[in-house]
């Protein structure tokens, strides 16, 4: 009797573990049931894949969809469609909520809130305090959770870690890797002044300078060297952290963003005012290059998009009474996408700054490659494709992106999730079916 799956690709270059190759691959109960000839016939549902490449599900494993609280601007529905239609399968989101997600009662009440009404698959950060830094050993073993998240410099909300005792508190509470917004507090007050009454938004990068940066992951790999805790450093700016965290590698992961490998100042703030306003901010094209050369050289460990959406109302206001961030995870694959096709980033390092670098930093289970037994998650992309990014694009409740005109090359065609296809030629199919991401024990 013949073999048969629910589900296969056919037609196209997939991405394997030993490299791209012309072949199908099957489906069956949501993972990958085998990788070779196979017959659209022998599975109910095909699709096709002719001219087309087939990329591991792309994780994006920072964003912000705030919910419980503004969701004028965001909620778990919109955040997660946006997700989709860019080629997300996965997403791993920020606890600086209203309430933030510092327990485990406010950590069950979003995955109930998933449940039914996410596209993609899903997994919380706990939001680490001085109130519940004891907690943490327990709180990271709670179901969906992909770990704890820190902020050493103060930003969108009212989670803060700012001393070095707290800081080696929460280093201290558990085994999983910490994730951290690396950014020193007592400078940014030293330095308020410069702008707390008023100034050009391009003096953001200015008031939140390199020294904030370096003086706080300084302070972080000494606690985290004392502690023996692995970290994990969100959204990488500058040329100098970069040097000190390539001689750190036992201990520290890194992220960098689409944000900062493809703006720089004074250009960004020139052309879009607060709408480039984030933090860590867009500096200058020293620090751009850097990054590209921490991705060529290993340093850098993934790619997260740090999705912050708030209204064009809300971005309006004057500086500083604007708020830090962008969206984007509706654009992280395009933009890489794009570089790719410019040549600053192979095929390989894309796959694995954005399947296989999440899931190695954070032990997620089952997820990450192509490989018999592994989940039927694949981000199919036309390579060849120029489109442009535009806002009216963008699913987000914010409705804009800095990226509005940019003309790409590459572009997401489907998004496929344990075998169903949620996402095909820029229009989503079915309804939403997430799942908790599951994440293998850590010792």
């Amino acid at each position: 009797m013949a073999e048969t799956f629910d589900f296969v690709i056919h037609g196209g270059t997939v991405v394997t573990t030993s490299g791209p190759v012309q072949t199908s691959v099957a489906v069956r109960s949501g993972k990958v049931a085998r990788i070779g000839d196979i017959a659209p016939a022998a599975a109910g549902r095909s699709f096709d894949a002719k001219g087309l490449t087939v990329l591991p599900g792309v994780i994006d494993e920072q964003v912000h969809f705030r919910e419980p609280g503004p969701v004028h601007k965001e909620d778990l529905e919109s955040g997660t469609r946006g997700a989709v239609l860019g080629g997300v399968t996965a997403v791993f989101e920020m606890p600086n909520t209203d309430p933030p997600t510092t327990t485990a009662s406010a950590l069950a009440d979003k995955v109930k809130r998933a449940a039914g009404r996410s596209w993609t698959d899903f997994a919380f950060y706990v939001g680490a305090s001085p109130e519940n830094a004891d907690d943490l050993k327990d709180l990271e073993r709670e179901p969906a959770c992909c770990g704890i998240k820190m902020f050493m410099g103060s930003s969108t909300g009212t989670l803060l870690v700012a001393d070095d005792e707290n800081v080696a508190r929460v280093l201290a509470s558990g085994t999983r890797r910490v994730t951290v917004h690396s950014e020193d507090d007592m400078r940014l007050q030293e330095r308020n002044a410069m702008v707390r009454d008023g100034a050009d938004v391009s003096m953001h990068a200015e008031w939140r300078d390199v020294e904030t940066a370096v003086r706080s992951t300084k302070r972080l790999l000494a606690l985290a060297r004392k502690a023996g805790r692995r970290v994990h450093v969100l959204h990488v700016s500058t040329a100098e952290e970069m040097a000190i965290l390539g001689e750190n590698k036992d201990i520290a992961t890194v992220e960098v963003l689409p944000q900062h490998l493809t703006l720089a100042a004074p250009e960004c703030y020139q052309r879009l005012g607060t709408l480039a306003q984030m933090n860590p901010p867009i500096r200058e094209a020293r620090h751009r290059d850097a990054l590209w050369r921490a991705i060529d050289e290993g340093i850098v460990d993934c790619v997260g998009s740090d999705h912050a959406p708030h209204t064009l109302e809300e971005k309006a206001r004057p500086y500083p009474r604007s708020p830090s961030g962008l969206t984007g995870v509706q654009t992280l694959l395009p933009l890489l996408l794009d570089h790719h096709a410019a040549g600053r980033l192979t095929l390989a390092r894309l796959v694995d700054l954005t399947s296989a670098g999440p899931c190695r930093i954070f032990n997620v289970a089952g997820k990450g490659r192509i490989a018999v037994g592994y989940d039927g998650d694949f981000t199919v992309v036309d390579l060849k494709a120029k489109r442009t990014i535009t806002n009216s694009w963008i699913a987000s409740r914010a409705g804009w992106t800095a990226f509005d005109g940019m003309a790409v090359t590459g572009w997401p065609k489907a998004t496929i999730i344990r075998g169903n296809v949620v996402m095909c030629d820029d229009e989503l199919q079915g309804a939403p079916a997430g799942a908790p991401v599951r994440f293998q024990e850590t010792l």
